[in-house]
């Protein structure tokens, strides 16, 4: 994973029979954890004092949330927050892999585009503007932002620094993201890891659509 495109099945592949969890290190106080799923396996629902965020990769099974065991469909690319104390499960027929977020902070805020409980491809919470770069803040807190954006055809990111380390993950389109002076080619379902105040820029190739998850501490 170490400064190269990546994708989540190639850092957590499914095991036939097993469900295996895997940190992925971006810092304490936000815990990241991608979860892999092999085929008619199940995690039994448990609940967090705070909001979850889970992130589809690949393959689609179901989410089992709240006290009456309510079924909700989630596939690949799917984004899933889940409140406070609400009864969260899993199971798959064909096996799938997610990455699941937790919010400690009290004070973390939700965009209001996201409805709790109800699984959205995340693509289809930004749009494109024209020659522009468009920018969405799905969830954020002090120590921590997941941040959608949108680059029309000829928009780029200049060379710049993060205040924390971050995963960007390409949802639509390629770009070319330049780190520390080296070109890597990112295609939708790729990420690529940035370690706090690595320089980098991106440079779509015509349209291109990213997800950014930053912690800061």
């Amino acid at each position: 994973m170490e400064h190269q495109p990546f994708t989540i099945a190639q850092m957590r592949p499914i095991r036939d029979c097993m469900t295996v969890s895997r940190p992925a290190n971006l810092g304490k106080e936000v815990p990241v954890t991608w979860f892999s799923l092999g085929a008619g396996t199940t995690i039994t629902p448990e609940s967090y004092d705070c909001t979850t965020l889970y992130v589809g990769a690949m393959g689609n099974g179901r989410f089992i949330l709240g006290e009456d065991g309510r079924a909700v469909p989630f596939a690949g690319d799917d984004f899933l927050a889940v409140p406070p104390k609400t009864l969260c499960g899993t199971s798959t027929d064909i096996g799938m892999i997610y990455t699941e977020i937790i919010l400690k902070k009290e004070n973390t805020i939700l965009n209001n585009i996201i409805k709790a409980g109800q699984p959205t491809a995340l693509k289809d919470l930004i749009s494109y503007e024209e020659g522009s770069i468009a920018n969405v803040d799905l969830v954020h807190a002090d120590n921590m932002k997941f941040v959608l954006m949108a680059f029309d055809a000829g928009t780029s990111l200049p060379p710049h620094r993060a205040p924390g380390n971050a995963i960007l993950t390409a949802l639509e389109g390629k770009a070319i993201i330049d780190y520390e002076g080296q070109d890597y080619e990112l295609n939708a379902g790729e990420s690529f890891r940035f370690d706090k105040n690595g320089l980098h820029s991106v440079t779509p190739q015509g349209k291109f659509k990213m997800s950014l998850l930053l912690v800061i501490e």
